[in-house]
């Protein structure tokens, strides 16, 4: 905060600025947000004065202006969006994961959560050439999975190592309900600003650094019978898109799974498609119609 004083700008002589302190105007923003012909009556200074005055320190202090429209291509033209390998979750997250926001899978335990996030990781790292941060918090990553999909998408692991370029792209936390479910409710006073920290953390590493931050969480039942994410309302307000991953009722093996859009700014909500998970971990199309809407999803 800039304080008005003595030849801060042309016109800023002493008598000005001790009339101004006089009605409490202490600082550039006291003057420049002032009415400034009721200043200049009770300050008895020429109205004429204080418009120079304020013009001249406006233009000094006041940032750059910018155009909404060249900040938003501005915005497009430093956004990433990074393929999920799959083509029906790409089309639910219109076109994939885009860098700077933070996208959350819910869903159940065996809905595909890991999944999906391991998928889309080793599509990252091995069909886009970029680097991924895996944070495993609750040590169910299986490294013979992840080798699995590794080699299902490069020829050798030499390859994968040497195509790698660049800094870290995306940044995936599976989960975040094991980090902080022990830390909510109860005696733990804490836990709500802890957790409020953490999205605050995540949400800046995916401006800041420009990546996309993929998270996942589990649900919990709703008074209605339905589902709904766990966490509750205050986390709602974190992820910019969240997907509900469903694994289908008749699926006897590997494969028949749904997701569905939470919440967007870019698609409907309750859009859905279905996709496969093979023997193997890969991601699959199916080709079924997307479905109408979640049947069973309780409020979020």
């Amino acid at each position: 905060m800039v304080i008005l004083r003595e030849g801060i700008c042309p016109g800023a002589t002493a008598q000005l600025i001790n009339a101004l302190k006089e009605q409490n105007v202490k600082t550039v923003v006291d003057l420049v947000s002032a009415d400034i012909e009721d200043l200049a009556q009770r300050c008895s200074i020429s109205y004429k004065t204080l418009v120079a005055v304020r013009r001249v320190l406006l233009a000094q202090y006041s940032p750059f202006p910018s155009n909404a429209a060249d900040l938003y291509e501005e915005l497009l033209g430093s956004t990433a969006i990074l393929s999920t390998g799959n083509q029906s979750l790409d089309k639910l997250l219109d076109s994939g994961l885009y860098t700077g926001e933070l996208t959350e899978f819910v869903g159940a335990p065996g809905s595909g959560k890991t999944q999906v996030c391991l998928s889309l990781a080793v599509n990252v790292a091995c069909a886009l050439k970029q680097k991924v941060l895996y944070v495993d918090t609750t040590g169910g990553l299986s490294s013979a999975r992840l080798l699995q999909l590794i080699q299902s998408q490069v020829d050798s692991l030499e390859e994968q190592v040497t195509g790698a370029r660049g800094s870290v792209k995306a940044l995936v936390l599976d989960s975040a309900t094991a980090v902080l479910s022990p830390i909510l409710g109860g005696q733990q006073m804490d836990g709500m600003s802890l957790m409020m920290q953490l999205a605050r953390e995540l949400k800046l590493l995916a401006r800041e650094l420009g990546i996309s931050v993929i998270v996942t969480n589990c649900v919990v039942r709703d008074i209605g019978g339905g589902v709904k994410p766990a966490l509750g309302c205050t986390w709602s307000y974190v992820p910019n898109i969240r997907i509900l991953l469903r694994r289908g009722a008749d699926a006897a093996g590997p494969g028949n799974h749904s997701a569905t859009v939470l919440k967007s700014s870019r698609q409907p909500t309750r859009m859905s498609v279905e996709f496969d998970i093979t023997s193997s971990g890969t991601l699959s199309r199916r080709d079924a119609a997307a479905l109408p809407s979640a049947g069973d999803l309780g409020s979020t």
